[in-house]
């Protein structure tokens, strides 16, 4: 069943905080093998303008998965989460995320639009600092895929 469109331009409530840490952004740093000195020294990270480390630049992707989960979950939404494939992702910056930022996102649906029996669901996630700036956007599309007819 495709997704209802009275749904494009619905925004979820902001999330509680998330509190970016130094240990979180060197293990993520780490994961995908980044050695920028960046993302695990203060004092290089310092070097370059900023007050602390800083985070790479898909580590907000763990903070706004989590805020796009309200929109998956609604269960007036209707989404099949089983069926659900990750179909882009992309960020537009302010300014980069750091060591110390209290992030929260609020989400809204941009998009649902059916594309051969899927329904691809395009979600925007505003992430702000405690100060109410502005750090980040992150675009997220999702794809459900369309049911397996029976034969």
């Amino acid at each position: 069943m495709a997704l209802d469109q009275s749904f494009v331009g619905r925004t979820y409530p902001a999330t509680e905080p998330y509190e970016v840490g130094r240990e979180k952004i060197r293990e993520f740093a780490e994961a995908i093998g980044d050695t920028n000195p960046a993302y695990t020294d203060p004092e290089a990270a310092k070097a370059l303008g900023h007050p602390d480390v800083i985070a790479p630049p898909t580590f907000v992707f763990s903070v706004t998965y989590r805020a796009a989960g309200a929109v998956v979950n609604d269960p007036q939404l209707g989404l099949d989460y089983s069926r659900v494939v990750h179909g882009d992702q992309k960020f537009a910056y302010a300014r980069p995320v750091r060591a110390g930022d209290r992030l929260t996102v609020v989400s809204t649906i941009e998009s649902i639009k059916s594309l051969a029996g899927n329904d691809v669901l395009s979600i925007r996630g505003d992430v702000q600092d405690e100060h109410g700036e502005h750090v980040v956007t992150a675009h997220t599309t999702l794809v459900a895929r369309a049911a397996e007819e029976a034969s």
